[in-house]
């Protein structure tokens, strides 16, 4: 592989034939030799035979901007006129790394149009192609190119225009109403992007979630680059915060300040030019210093329903222009402009840390904040102790010392003197927390602090194992609090990275996530459990979890973003899945399912189900399954499903109704579902 990478990207750039994309050329095998330079031709099939060796492909992915290629197999390309992507070897050019990602077992993988742009002219199926490519373009199917690049949207947008595939793919019309159209603007001009600006009573999702995160605290400058009407602004400096915002449109005086943070709330949505979207986006990059923040609306297949596709968005009944992207295009989107890494803090919500420091701290607090230490709540109870010390330092000192434990069970470990607060009191008292140690061992239980050590450990490697995951080189930028912690409960960091590597490829076999799942649920006795397909279970028993099902769930975490407003979590066993259920309200009896989001970890891809509108509302019907059976609360949904089984008597619990079909359930028995209550409608 002796070719550079600015040569690559002068030969990749000189290319001709093949489909191109802002960030990647492709091409067909059988036009390699005739359309790339030799020196390309000898560093594919290079790449081929060291990395891809006895993995099929005839379709070739030549980054643009990285030094990387994908090497595609598309078995039915010739047979099918829409073939689907069965596998891709993703080959790291400058780290000789490759990626292998199976479709085969996907039930919405990539596929392909336009397949004679792929080819040369005298491909065997050319003029075929090019009839299957004006069928499509007939029935418009390719407006909106972005949404219709894998299996189940392509289905459904053929269905919605009133056509079915044949076995060839080939497009048959079938007797369907067509949903009416909206006119298009006759021109960009019209598009009212000062429209696209709302009011606000609260802060907006992007700032709810730095200051979930703490960096709302006032430690840190702010700009908030394309403010809209400044609701947040006016908010947060209400709160004393240094926050300088501006608005092309609603605010061009004003001033754009560089900043530890910059938000781009909900901006690239609504540019219509993809150039000026790319210019926006490195305009607020460079604005800031640690951390950026991107927000833009998600993909849902109902809106090309309501409104007409222009450009790669659609305009809205208001001419205004809307750009929705899923959480992988926005993410690559971003990647590539700046040639980045993204984390996501949220559906449609991206960071990009510019300060490594700044990041490492992010996942260390998200990770041990949320996920552990649920046993130092507890108030430590003293030993009796014996009389001739009933005066001794420790009884003089009860409450110091209660606390000083508190934090040795927290960080499993003697805690530095500035990890606890009351260190100079203590070490007034008895010198050092050394020797706070050796008498609080001597009053407290120990083997509650073995346990925390051993919790402190598992731990540290599922952090560890999600650090490789997300491909962070931490260990120049780990805090002084980290590097204790691997003193105490490793031999070294290698040991520790050597342990965590071993965990994170332990979650690729489902034979072990299956086990892990059987014995959660055989001790919790808590969730739905099917044998070998899934476990399914509150979000709150994560912290319960052994560290292979935390790390298998934690990826799809890194993939989604935040999981706080998720209720329940679904574990495939089989399919390197995690599906994480939203409820409108989880704490009711009969919650309703209003989204389901399925992050699929092979291919690093995310689904969105939205419950109300695209799919009925779906009650959920066992809520009894995810509550402990020693709680009052257990007996009281007892009672309320006993009530709702007698009225659903005679129907199977699997064929239960939609929320829509149950209200007429209400309806034949006089009833109505009133919060948690039934109560009798009036005659």
């Amino acid at each position: 592989m002796s070719l550079s990478f600015p040569e690559y990207k002068k030969a990749v750039k000189s290319l001709k034939l093949g489909k191109h994309l802002p960030n990647a050329i492709y091409i067909h095998r059988s036009a390699l030799l005739q359309s790339l330079t030799p020196e390309l031709n000898a560093l594919i099939n290079n790449a081929s035979n060291v990395f891809a060796e006895g993995n099929a492909w005839n379709i070739v992915k030549l980054l643009k901007r990285d030094f990387k290629l994908t090497l595609l197999n598309y078995p039915d390309f010739d047979t099918y006129a829409y073939p689907a992507l069965a596998k891709s070897v993703t080959i790291d050019l400058t780290e000789h790394t490759a990626k292998i990602t199976d479709y085969t077992q996907s039930d919405n993988p990539p596929i392909l149009h336009r397949k004679e742009v792929f080819v040369l002219p005298n491909y065997p199926h050319f003029k075929e192609f090019e009839a299957i490519t004006l069928e499509g373009e007939q029935i418009d199917l390719y407006q909106n190119t972005k949404t219709i690049g894998f299996k189940q949207q392509w289905t459904r947008l053929i269905q919605r225009k009133g056509y079915k595939l044949d076995q060839y793919g080939r497009l048959e019309q079938v007797e369907i109403t067509k949903p009416a159209a909206i006119t298009e603007p006759q021109q960009t001009a019209q598009i009212q992007r000062h429209l696209t600006a709302i009011n606000r009573d609260r802060l907006s999702a992007p700032f709810q979630k730095l200051a979930k995160y703490g960096y709302l605290n006032g430690d840190y400058s702010i700009q908030d680059y394309g403010c809209g009407l400044g609701d947040d602004q006016r908010e947060l400096e209400a709160s004393g915060l240094n926050i300088n915002a501006w608005d092309p449109v609603h605010k061009p005086d004003g001033k754009k300040v560089q900043s530890d943070i910059v938000n781009l709330g909900f901006v690239l949505n609504v540019i219509e030019d993809y150039d000026e979207r790319e210019e926006t986006l490195k305009q607020a990059y460079s604005l800031c210093d640690k951390l950026l923040v991107v927000s833009v609306m998600l993909i849902n297949s109902s809106i090309f329903e309501q409104f007409k596709p222009y450009k790669d968005g659609v305009i809205t009944k208001r001419n205004t222009f809307q750009k929705y992207y899923s959480q992988a295009q926005i993410r690559e989107f971003i990647e590539h402009t700046l040639n980045v890494k993204t984390i996501p803090f949220g559906q449609g919500i991206i960071a990009v840390f510019k300060c490594p420091a700044l990041l490492e701290q992010h996942h260390i607090e998200l990770q041990f904040n949320n996920h552990e230490w649920q046993h130092i709540t507890k108030h430590p109870i003293a030993k009796k102790l014996p009389e001739r010390i009933k005066q001794s330092v420790f009884e003089k000192h009860t409450e110091l010392f209660e606390s000083f434990w508190q934090h040795c069970l927290h960080y499993g470990r003697i805690p530095a003197n500035d990890e606890f607060e009351q260190s100079e009191q203590i070490r007034a008292v008895i010198d050092s927390h050394n020797k706070a140690f050796e008498l609080a061992q001597s009053q407290f239980e120990y083997a509650e602090f073995e346990a925390a050590q051993q919790k402190r450990q598992q731990d540290l490697l599922v952090y560890f194992a999600l650090s490789l995951f997300g491909k962070r080189q931490a260990k120049s930028h780990l805090p002084n609090r980290l590097q204790r912690d691997i003193k105490t409960h490793f031999e070294s960091l290698n040991q520790a990275l050597e342990q965590a590597k071993t965990l994170l490829f332990s979650i690729s076999s489902p034979a072990n996530i299956a086990n892990a799942c059987s014995e959660v649920f055989e001790r919790l006795n808590i969730g739905e459990f099917n044998h070998s397909q899934s476990y399914t279970l509150p979000k709150h028993y994560l912290i319960k979890l052994p560290a292979i099902l935390r790390v298998y769930i934690g990826c799809a975490a890194q993939l989604y973003g935040d999981i706080d407003d998720i209720d329940l979590i679904k574990i495939h066993m089989r399919s390197g899945k995690v599906t994480l259920l939203k409820y409108d309200e989880y704490s009711k009896k009969l919650p309703l399912l209003t989204e389901r989001i399925k992050v699929k970890l092979a291919e690093q891809d995310i689904d969105y189900f939205y419950y109300g509108n695209e799919f009925p509302l779906q009650p959920l019907y066992n809520k009894l399954d995810f509550i402990e059976p020693n709680i009052n609360e257990y007996k009281a949904q007892q009672r309320f499903d006993k009530r709702l089984a007698d009225m659903l008597k005679g129907v199977p619990k699997a064929e239960w109704p939609d929320w829509d079909i149950l209200q007429k359930v209400f309806e034949y028995w006089g009833v109505e579902l009133k919060g948690d209550k039934f109560y009798k409608k009036q005659q």
